[in-house]
């Protein structure tokens, strides 16, 4: 993963903590930590963004946050892969969860028609909480383990494609 790509897409950490809003969190946003980029501190985020974003509550940035301070990792980054989650993409995750949960439990996938609305939160939810929760549960831990180390290997790939890169540059030269 490149540094100057991910620096150039992340917030400044001083104007973040002269917003009035954040300086509810004092100190914390500045550790440094949670603004480095180096392959750990990058891959833990990654793990904590991919995790969160499957918990199908609408706090998922607040906690990929707290995430990151708990784990110090990446904030930036923990905080924008939550967003692969929005309102095009939440229903197919959300009926991919729940056709995983129902064939781990050996019980057929029901139709039903989703409503937003209180009622079918109430009622309808409680025919597929089963399936559908350890749908969640099991896609946000092996998503996440799968992004920690994809994202270990990206940076490492990424270190060897540049060490290559500089060693024919510096062939080229000697010639």
């Amino acid at each position: 993963m490149p540094r100057k790509f991910l620096k150039k897409w992340t917030p400044d950490p001083e104007k973040l903590k002269a917003r009035k809003h954040l300086r509810l969190l004092g100190d914390v946003l500045h550790a440094s930590f949670l603004w480095q980029f180096n392959r750990g501190n990058v891959a833990k985020a990654c793990a904590i963004g991919i995790f969160c974003m499957w918990i199908p509550v609408p706090s998922q940035m607040l906690l990929a946050a707290i995430g990151a301070v708990y784990f110090r990792a990446n904030l930036p980054v923990s905080v924008a892969l939550v967003f692969v989650s929005n309102p095009v993409t939440t229903p197919a995750m959300s009926y991919f969860c729940y056709k995983l949960g129902a064939i781990l439990l050996g019980i057929p996938a029901r139709k039903f028609n989703f409503e937003l609305s209180i009622d079918w939160l109430a009622n309808g939810m409680l025919l597929v909480w089963k399936p559908f929760l350890l749908g969640v549960s099991l896609a946000a831990v092996v998503s996440s383990v799968v992004a920690y180390y994809g994202a270990l290997l990206l940076w490492r790939l990424h270190i060897i494609q540049k060490l290559r890169s500089n060693r024919a540059l510096r062939l080229k030269r000697r010639r």
